[in-house]
C-alpha cells in the first residue's frame, strides 16, 4: 500500500484540490460554463480518489485487529469475517495498483470514444449499438458523466458509427486498451432461418485535447458540411439544418456532429474531434519513426482484440491478454472492469 500512496503521491493531490476549492469557489466561476464544469469534475475525480485511497489504508491498518479479535473470541464467524475482508481489501489494492500504472502521456485525459459498425451487415450495426451501449453502461456504473457528438443510424437497426466523450480524469488511460475490432458470434436475430453470424465492429479510443496540443488547423484545408440531423429509421430530430460534418483536406478524415441544436456549437465540438483525430495521428507517425528507430517494427497488437460469443456456447474473451469470462450478457450491461485492469497490465508488460 506505501508504494501505491506514493506512486499517487497524495500530498500533492491534496494540494491539487486546495487549488481546485479555491477556483470552484470564486464568483465568476460559471461565467465559463466548460471551464467550470472541468474545474468542478477534477475537483470531484480527486476527492473521491484521495477518500477511496485513505479509506483502504484505514481497512488495512483494521485488519490485523480483525484478526486478533477473532482469535481472542475464538469464533468461527468473526474469523470468516476477516478472512472475507482480507480478500476484499486484496482486490481493492490490485484496482488501485492499475491506476498506478496509468504513466503515459496522455493517459490522465478524457476518453473519446468512435465506434463503427464493420463486416456482418445488420448484425454489425447492432454489435456496434451494443458496444457504444456497454460503454456508457460502464462510465455510468462509475459516475462518469459522457456526452454523444454524434450517432449514425442503420437504416434497419443499430448503428453505422457513433462518437461519444467520457469525462473523466484517466479515462483515456484506461479506455484505450478497449481500441481495435470487436469480433460478435450469434444466432442471428435478423436471420428468419435462425443462423450463426459472425459479426464485426471497431472501437478507437483517443485523448480529448488540451489548450496545450498546438493543433493547428487551416481552415482553407477544411470542407464543412452542414446539414438535418437525423434519428433512428430517418426520423427528423430537428428542423434546420444544424448537423455538421467537416472534411480535413489534407487527410481525408471526416467527423460529425449533431448533438446540439445550433450550427455553432455542432462546428465547435466537430472540431474538439478533428482535433483529437489529427491529434492521434501525430502520436501515431512519431511512434513509428521511434518504432522503426529501435527496429522492432512496432509491435502490433494486431487487429481482432476480443471476442463475444453467444452461440453455441457463452464466452466473451481477450485474444491479447485471454483474461476471460462466461457472462456476455454481464459484459455487455457493462460489467469491463477485469477486461480493462488486465489489459492495462499487459500494455505494461509489452513495454518493457
Amino acid at each position: 500500500m506505501g508504494s501505491i500512496e506514493a506512486v499517487l503521491d497524495l500530498d500533492s493531490l491534496r494540494a491539487d484540490i486546495a487549488v481546485l476549492e479555491e477556483q470552484a469557489a470564486a464568483p465568476s466561476l460559471w461565467d465559463d460554463p466548460e471551464a467550470a464544469q472541468k474545474i468542478t469534475s477534477k475537483l470531484s475525480h480527486l476527492q473521491a480518489e484521495v477518500r477511496k485511497t485513505e479509506a483502504l489504508r484505514s481497512r488495512i491498518d483494521d485488519l490485523p485487529v480483525f484478526f486478533e479479535l477473532a482469535e481472542a473470541e475464538d469464533d468461527a464467524d468473526t474469523l470468516a469475517e476477516a478472512e472475507t475482508e482480507l480478500i476484499a481489501v486484496r482486490k481493492a489494492l490490485e484496482e488501485m495498483e492499475v491506476r498506478t500504472l496509468l504513466s503515459g502521456e496522455y493517459d490522465a485525459r478524457e476518453a473519446l470514444v468512435n465506434i463503427r459498425a464493420e463486416a456482418g451487415g445488420v448484425d454489425a450495426s447492432d454489435f456496434a449499438e451494443r458496444l457504444q451501449r456497454m460503454y456508457l453502461r460502464w462510465a455510468e456504473r462509475h459516475n462518469y458523466s459522457t456526452e454523444v457528438y454524434e450517432t449514425s443510424y442503420a437504416e434497419e437497426a443499430g448503428i453505422k458509427s457513433t462518437t461519444f466523450v467520457v469525462r473523466a480524469p484517466y479515462a483515456y488511460g484506461t479506455l484505450s486498451v478497449e481500441q481495435g475490432t470487436h469480433r460478435l458470434v450469434r444466432i442471428s436475430p435478423f436471420d428468419n432461418q435462425g443462423r450463426r453470424q459472425t459479426s464485426f465492429a471497431g472501437v478507437e479510443v483517443l485523448p480529448v485535447v488540451e489548450k496545450t496540443d498546438h493543433i493547428e488547423i487551416d481552415e482553407s484545408e477544411l470542407r464543412v458540411d452542414v446539414y438535418r440531423a437525423s434519428g433512428p429509421g430517418g426520423q427528423g430530430v430537428n428542423t434546420t439544418d444544424s448537423a455538421v460534418r467537416l472534411t480535413h483536406v489534407p487527410t481525408g478524415i471526416v467527423v460529425s456532429c449533431q448533438n446540439e441544436r445550433s450550427q455553432i456549437q455542432n462546428k465547435a465540438s466537430a472540431m474538439n474531434v478533428l482535433q483529437a483525430k489529427l491529434l492521434e495521428r501525430r502520436r501515431q507517425e512519431e511512434k513509428a519513426e521511434m518504432d522503426a528507430l529501435k527496429g522492432d517494427g512496432g509491435n502490433s497488437w494486431g487487429n481482432q482484440m476480443r471476442s463475444y460469443v453467444l452461440h453455441p456456447y457463452q464466452m466473451v474473451k481477450d485474444l491479447r491478454t485471454e483474461f476471460e469470462v462466461g457472462n456476455p450478457q454481464g459484459v455487455l450491461d457493462g460489467e469491463i472492469d477485469g477486461f480493462l485492469e488486465a489489459g492495462i497490465r499487459w500494455r505494461k508488460q509489452q513495454e518493457k
